[in-house]
Formats: structure tokens, sequence, C-alpha cells
């Protein structure tokens, strides 16, 4: 029977998943079916495979998430029929926190540490491992590895680890950690195959999604990164604040008397785009609205300024830019704002094809730039099953 490994990546309201024949070494990077359960805490969750519309599913509302995992569980099973059988699971996990760095076979103890660095990424922490547990009770002879977000940045020198603070807080493990380590991995691969030796050069990739992060990569490698302890920090974000002074939160809840839990619900939650525009998270319907509405147009001038500053920041790092990509749904595929922040760019030598940009080629630079620009999609599915498969070895 033909091995495969299913990639889960759970989200506090959807749960992605990809299907990738373990049998083939290297594994393709196409995935043999992939899609997701989208809305799950909502009313109207839906189910659908990449390039088909999704159809409704019913959830048990008492427990949707473990509801919407059994029907992935079962739609597998299904696809996979009686020839191939589903050999390993690899889950996408946020935070290793300062002792996983490498992708690690699941068992009772990994998962009780993993739920230890919940607080550090609330909105999604929980629901990779509430998915480990529920897969632990229904497929439990199955291997299971997690593969974490933290783990590509552990390369960069302590200094930019490091925070300020106490050593004492070093030691307990408060550092800068960075996230979306898995695209960023995948971006080592790819960008060498596109660009050739530029990418092993001074390198940029911006993340943009609804959550957001930059890394300047030296020989493929990370140096730094706009996220840190948390994935609040960093970029502007369609419902985070971004990097905010934390004497901000000892203001709200000291002088204004917000509880942890009321502050924590506004920084994850009700700021970002969505929080200075008071219209949306999501910059494809904010553009439509900017010329008539004054917030809409400030919110997506502090989203692009965010950015053109921490590219600013992190080219310093780096000591000037070879190249700058840009990945993730709004990188990939919203040509107005990477024009908006290549436009910011200018004084590093920055300069965009606007014909390429607005066809989302996978080079948008014009030919007297000094900087290449490029836009590539990722796939962070691919990196967490090739993970597991190394770290599984020959799968029966």
């Amino acid at each position: 029977m033909t091995p495969l490994i299913l990639v889960l990546n759970c989200g506090s309201s959807s749960i992605k998943f990809a299907l990738f024949d373990a049998s083939c070494r290297p594994l393709t990077r196409k995935a043999e079916w992939n899609g997701k359960v989208d809305g799950i805490t909502g009313s109207r969750p839906t189910f659908g495979e990449t390039g088909v519309t999704p159809a409704p599913v019913s959830l048990d509302p008492a427990r949707p998430y473990d509801a919407a995992l059994a029907h992935i569980h079962e739609r597998v099973r299904a696809r996979v029929g009686g020839e191939r059988r589903i050999a390993a699971v690899a889950h996408r996990v946020v935070h290793g926190g300062s002792k996983y760095f490498e992708p690690v076979r699941l068992d009772g103890e990994v998962l009780a540490d993993l739920r230890s660095y919940v607080p550090l990424a609330p909105l999604h922490q929980p629901f990779a491992l509430d998915a480990i547990d529920s897969l632990f009770r229904l497929a439990p002879d199955v291997p299971q590895v997690a593969c974490f977000d933290t783990a590509f940045h552990r390369t960069q020198d302590p200094v930019e680890q490091m925070f300020a603070l106490p050593w004492s807080a070093w030691e307990r493990g408060v550092r800068r950690y960075g996230f979306h380590g898995l695209s960023y991995d995948y971006m080592s691969h790819a960008l060498v195959e596109r660009h050739g030796d530029t990418a092993r050069g001074r390198t940029i990739v911006a993340h943009l999604g609804s959550g957001a992060s930059l890394c300047a990569m030296q020989d493929l490698a990370s140096v730094a990164t706009s996220m840190g302890f948390s994935a609040l920090d960093g970029l502007m974000m369609g419902t985070r604040c971004g990097t905010l002074d934390p004497g901000a939160v000892i203001y709200l809840m000291q002088i204004e008397k917000l509880t942890l839990e009321e502050v924590a619900n506004m920084l994850y939650h009700d700021s970002g785009l969505l929080g200075v525009s008071g219209v949306s998270s999501d910059p494809r319907e904010l553009l439509p609205l900017e010329s008539g509405n004054e917030r809409v147009a400030l919110a997506l001038a502090l989203y692009v300024r965010r950015i053109v500053r921490e590219v600013g920041a992190l080219a310093a790092v780096l000591g000037g830019l070879d190249l700058l990509v840009f990945t993730a749904g709004i990188g990939e595929h919203n040509a107005e704002l990477r024009a908006r922040v290549c436009d910011g760019l200018r004084h590093l030598g920055v300069r965009m094809d606007a014909t390429a940009n607005a066809c989302h080629a996978a080079v948008i630079s014009s030919r007297d730039s000094a900087v290449t620009i490029g836009v590539e999609p990722t796939n962070e599915e691919w990196i967490a099953a090739s993970h597991a498969a190394r770290l599984l070895g020959p799968l029966p």
C-alpha cells in the first residue's frame, strides 16, 4: 500500500490539509490533494478542496473543532481508497519555545510541553494541539510529527534574539523567537532555484497575510525577523497591532482599568487594519473605499509605512539589499500594496516594473532596479511533510 503523509495547518476557525505521496523521495512539491474546512466556529462552516467551490458542511455545534477534524479524516480516508493509506501526520505548530528547534515525533510528554506555550501564540497553538490530541484518539497507530514555525530562526545571533531585560528573563525563555518559519524555510529552497546566487545574498522576504512578518536572510539562513516573543510583534496585521510601546499596555491597564483579557482581545482581535479602519481586516475590501473614508486611507497608509520601516531596519542589519520577495495571501496577490511598498523603498534602489507587477509575475523589478523584486508562492505544507519524512524515515 502506498504510504501518504497528511499535513494539517490548524487555525482558530479553519483547518487546512494536504496529502503527499511518501513513496516519492524527495517528496513531490505539489500535494496530491488539499483543501480546508472553513468557518468552523461560525454558523455556516464549509468544506472545500483547492480549486473547487466550498460546500456547506454540518458540524456538531457543541464540539465543532473535533467535528471538523473528524470530517477531514473521513473525507481523506474515502479519498485514499484501498490501495493507499495515511502513514504519518505532520502538523504546523507555531511555537516550540526554547526547547524545540527541530521537528519532533509527538507523544504525551511532548504534547504537555507544547501546551505550556499556548500563552505565547493563543490564536494558533491551542488548535494545533487539540488536533494532535484528537488524532491520537481517531488514529492512535499513526505517527504524528510537529514542525515549528519558530525553528527556522534558530540561526540568528543572540543579539537579535535578546530583549534588554534582566538576564533572568533570558534564562526563563523570554526572547525573540520569530514566526512564519515554515514559509521562510520553503523560501530558502525556492528562491535559490529561481534567483540563483542572488538569493544567497542579502534577502528580505515579506510574508504578508492576515498575520504578517519579514525575515532577513543571508546565505538562505535567518539573520533577523520582525516578529519577536509573540505573533503580535513587528508589522501591522489584519487584526493584530504589531510593534507597540509597552507603556501603552501599562496605561490601558493601570489608567483605563482594562483587564488582562480585555487588553489581549484588543491587541489580537480588534487592532491592525480592522481597528484603525473600523471596516475590515482585508485590504481587498479596504482599497476601493479609501478615497471616501479617511480612516480606511489612514489604515492602509499605516500598513504600508510599517512594512517600509521594517524593511529599512532589516536592510540596515544586512548592510544592504539584493533581493526583496513578497509571499503569502496579500504578498502574492495584491499588486497595489506591493507597488506602494516598493515606492516607499526607492531610496534603496528598488524599482518596480508596473506591467510585471500587475500580472503577478515571478520577477517584478525593472531593468534599472538595484534590487531584484520577486513574487513567490509559499508552500508550508510541503516543508512540513518533508520534515516528517526525514524524521520518520522510510514509511511502511
